[in-house]
Formats: structure tokens, sequence, C-alpha cells
């Protein structure tokens, strides 16, 4: 029976198997693993999924269930800067709602979308752990905190100019 999903590179294999030498069993390295092929391919594929999946000798099911409970596993190709929109209770009484009319404006992208030159991808989540400092944002691995509607122009390069 020929191999229908396209296994990981050596490269993934090398560093998922170096964090299994350190688990009493492989899918506790599942997180892990997810964010290994994410961090070469930039997203987890259905494909990827089921060879991680596979590899670690768990169901795809279960695999997909860890990655879609994180919300900093992308299972749908995001921008080369994803931009997380905290919409919790406190950023949404301090104005979120605004922030992301306006990013939308200045990007021309609404929530779940990405920019046609793939720079941004918008994405709304939960809590980013900044409450004091509502409303926050994070582009790429930087977070914001106390973001206003004038701030935001300095977030996105020439683009929010």
């Amino acid at each position: 029976m020929s191999e229908l999903i396209p296994v990981l590179s050596e490269q993934e294999l090398r560093e998922i198997d170096a964090e299994i030498t350190h688990v009493p069993y492989r899918a506790a390295v599942a997180i892990d693993a997810l964010k290994i092929v994410q961090a070469h391919r930039g997203w987890v594929s259905d494909e990827s999924l089921q060879a991680i999946a596979r590899h670690l000798e768990m169901s795809a099911e279960e695999l997909d269930g860890i990655a879609t409970f994180y919300n900093l596993i992308f299972r749908r190709p995001v921008g080369d800067n994803v931009i997380l929109l905290c919409n919790s209770v406190t950023c949404w009484i301090k104005g979120c709602d605004s922030l992301q009319q306006r990013i939308s404006e200045q990007l021309g992208i609404g929530l779940g979308e990405t920019t046609p030159d793939n720079r941004y991808t918008l994405l709304p989540v939960t809590c980013l752990g900044a409450c004091d400092k509502a409303p926050v944002m994070m582009v790429g691995e930087e977070l914001h905190e106390d973001v206003t509607e004038q701030s935001l122009p300095t977030l996105f390069g020439e683009r929010g100019e």
C-alpha cells in the first residue's frame, strides 16, 4: 500500500523525536510536534496533522482536538504576521471592537482574513493575559498594551500610514 499522506521532513522528524526522548509516551509531545511542524511550514495542514498523529501513534481526531484547542496552532494558512486581537470582556469594555474596525479599515481585511500580500492575518483571541493593560493585541511575537486607534498606524509599518 502506497503512502497517500505526505511524510514529515527529516528535520521535523528529528526535532519531534528529540522531544519524545523526554517523555514517557509519544503522544505527550503532541503540542510540541504541532509547534515544530508549524514553525517549518507556517501552519498545520490536514495532511501534516495526519502524519504527526501516525508518528505519535495517536488518532488524527485526537490530535486535531488538541490542535484546535490552542489558538496559536494555525490549521489554515496565515500571513507572515498574525495579529491576535484580544476580545475578552476587559478588552471589549476598553474598545476592542473599534480597534478591530480600524484594523480592518487599515489592512482591508476582516477577522479570519489575510491581506492579499500575505503580510497580515487578523484573528480574534479570547485572552492574552494582560487585562490590566487592556486593550491588548499581539502582532507576530510582540505584545502591544493599552492600544488606541491612534497607536495602530505604528504597529503595521507603511500599511498604517
